[in-house]
């Protein structure tokens, strides 16, 4: 999810690069540009879709027709409920909100979480008051209401990740990558559980909460659970029996499962891991998931991610970490069984028979989609009953057929080549090299899976794929003219019979995102789209109280030639007359991505993260034209103090009604 430029010079430097960086995956199956080509015609795009005329505008993507008479039945009505004024595109220091709304800054890169966290201060920064402190970079944000089980959407808590530090934004010139920095770093990653509560008709932080607590990479004590745990894979010399880990690093999106837990996504890991491979046992393991990295200087001063000193060290980080927000005393686990990739998200819901179904996306060009549902159903009156649930369960891995079905593939020890003449002994293999376990059985290459969300209204998952600009123009045909696809698209999936834990589901595409006056981008929107309704890169998702889709973007450093506008969060609809329309609620400042929504119960609140605020592609921003740095950034949102750098924030929105978000 990270977008930065992608210098060696600043070893925290990224996200731009996820989109640059070498394609890990030696797949040779067909990915979906080749499947969709196969699966329509061009007769049937001109005679089925829109007709002629609008062909050139949809650029021949599937499932652009109306939704039927039984679809549009019991659809939320999108026109009718989502009558504000939509933001328009556009580019400055500022950020923006729809008229009839607020939007508010709740929490700050350095405000206190801990009662005894010191004043922010950037130019005096220290890892022991960054451990107190709101970390860097929030990505996604949960919400769980107080009490426990309750529905209270006017006080709760807030369970953020920090995803990861940006240097020549956090550090004054001329810090040089000391050990005091590097902790800095590490202890401003992980994330937050703060508790908030409406007053007044605001917002605010519970400053001396007992579930106050910071989460990091620096000393925070966890465990292993699940089939990798003890591996010998996992061993180091710290922790011979492979069952302690210290820190979470890279924690993009996640999700909260019904038992009120916190899952944080372990993403971008490799970036963090230095050290030569030379005679590393793991070394063809480590190459498919683009390690080493020179990107950070961590391996520098902690053995942890250093390769050479400690050949297991990567293996210990690219899980899922399940938290327990309700009790600070509770040791956070990194839950094997749901597999090790670049995880973006962790986003759950139900199966018909009451087991628990995880999605999640391997935040990579030509990576894959993958599913976890639990052996075990949810216990909805004894909480402490689904304590281990996450251990136990079978990890799929998506197949898109060119019929239009989707076949969910078991990644378990044993099935389908995952046996010892292919290099997997026990299941622990299989989770510990999902992404070679997935590749041999066949699983489809996507362009950057992020986001995964299911729409507990309409029964759908809804999947981000934010893009991929190496798709080469081999694959291009009448039906598929997304070559070098800079703007991403939206899948859809149904579950067959309605059941998330299905291993065969149907897929279509809801849009093709890009400028529909722009012949080159091919996109695919509403035929009715106006000239703001549009966007590029979808990247996070929510599904508000009502089922409407509510869609996050990230262009990274290519903004300009993805929209030309700064990115933002929009509705879209998925249903009915409308189905492919869009509306920008809130654009964020130059050089930020929006991350997290986050809806309260009764959807009167909308919590967003803001990224790297003045970062991503100032270059390109008419009127600074460079690149942004401590000293001299492109904008200083939202505090606007000369001596303070852009701090990411979560950002607050009500209504000035106080009715719900969006109707």
């Amino acid at each position: 999810m990270l977008q930065h430029d992608d210098s060696p010079e600043d070893p925290c430097a990224h996200h731009d690069s996820q989109r640059q960086a070498d394609v890990s995956n030696p797949s040779d199956a067909p990915s979906l540009d080749v499947l969709i080509a196969r699966r329509y015609s061009r007769r049937a795009l001109l005679q089925g879709v829109l007709g002629a005329s609008a062909v050139a505008t949809l650029g021949g993507w599937p499932g652009a027709r109306r939704a039927t008479a039984a679809e549009r039945e019991g659809a939320p009505s999108w026109s009718a409920s989502m009558t504000f004024a939509g933001v328009a595109h556009g580019i400055d220091a500022e950020h923006h909100v729809a008229r009839g709304y607020r939007a508010d800054i709740l929490l700050r890169w350095g405000d206190p979480v801990l009662a005894d966290a010191p004043a922010f201060d950037a130019h005096a920064q220290s890892a022991n008051a960054q451990r107190r402190q709101f970390g860097y970079n929030n990505d996604f944000v949960g919400y769980v209401p107080l009490p426990y089980g309750s529905q209270n959407s006017e006080h709760g808590l807030l369970c953020v990740n920090h995803e990861y530090t940006e240097a020549r934004l956090m550090f004054p010139a001329g810090s040089a990558s000391s050990a005091e920095r590097v902790a800095i770093e590490m202890a401003a990653h992980g994330g937050s559980i703060v508790e908030v509560r409406k007053t007044g008709g605001r917002w605010q932080v519970v400053s001396d909460s007992a579930y106050a607590r910071r989460i990091n990479a620096l000393d925070t004590a966890m465990r292993f659970a699940g089939p990798a745990a003890g591996s010998a894979r996992l061993r180091t010399r710290d922790d011979p029996d492979a069952r302690r880990v210290t820190g979470t690093i890279a924690n993009c999106a996640g999700g909260i499962t019904p038992w009120g837990t916190w899952l944080m996504a372990e993403e971008n890991f490799h970036y963090y891991f230095g050290g030569k491979l030379d005679g590393n046992p793991e070394a063809d393991n480590y190459r498919r998931y683009g390690l080493p990295s020179t990107r950070y200087a961590w391996s520098r001063h902690d053995r942890r991610f250093d390769l050479a000193a400690e050949a297991n060290a990567a293996n210990r980080y690219g899980w899922i970490v399940e938290v327990d927000p309700y009790d600070p005393l509770a040791v956070p686990v990194k839950r094997t069984a749901l597999g090790r990739f670049r995880h973006e998200a962790a986003a759950n819901t139900l199966g018909k028979d009451g087991r628990l179904v995880v999605y999640s996306g391997d935040d990579q060009a030509f990576e894959y989609l993958y599913k976890f549902v639990t052996a075990g159903k949810v216990d909805s009156r004894e909480r402490a009953a689904n304590r281990d649930l996450l251990d136990d369960g079978t990890l799929y891995v998506a197949r898109f057929e060119a019929d239009g079905t989707l076949r969910w593939l078991p990644l378990v020890h044993g099935q389908g080549g995952l046996e010892a003449d292919n290099g997997f002994h026990d299941q622990a293999d299989v989770v510990i090299e999902a992404r070679r376990a997935a590749t041999l059985l066949g699983a489809t290459p996507l362009d950057r899976p992020e986001d995964v969300e299911p729409n507990p209204v309409n029964g759908r998952v809804y999947v981000m794929l934010t893009g991929n600009h190496r798709r080469g123009h081999e694959a291009v045909d009448a039906a598929n003219p997304r070559a070098a696809n800079l703007w991403g698209h939206i899948l859809e999936l149904t579950p067959h019979d309605g059941d998330h834990a299905a291993t065969r589901a149907s897929w279509r595409i809801v849009i093709g995102a890009g400028n529909p006056r722009d012949p080159a981008t091919a996109a695919h929107w509403h035929p009715q789209t106006a000239e703001n309704d549009w966007f590029a890169c979808p990247d996070n998702a929510a599904v508000d109280p009502r089922g409407n889709l509510w869609v996050a973007t990230d262009q990274g450093s290519r903004w300009h030639l993805t929209s030309g506008s700064a990115d933002g969060l929009w509705a879209l609809a998925t249903d009915g007359e409308e189905r492919g329309r869009a509306r920008m609620l809130y654009r964020a400042p130059v050089g930020s991505e929006v991350c997290g929504p986050c809806f309260t119960p009764d959807g009167r609140t909308l919590f967003l993260a803001v990224q790297h605020p003045g970062s991503d592609g100032t270059e390109a921003f008419t009127g600074f034209g460079r690149r942004s740095s401590f000293a001299d950034p492109a904008t200083r949102w939202p505090d606007f103090d000369d001596r303070t750098p852009p701090r990411p924030s979560v950002v607050v929105i009500t209504r000035d009604d106080g009715g719900p978000i969006g109707s």
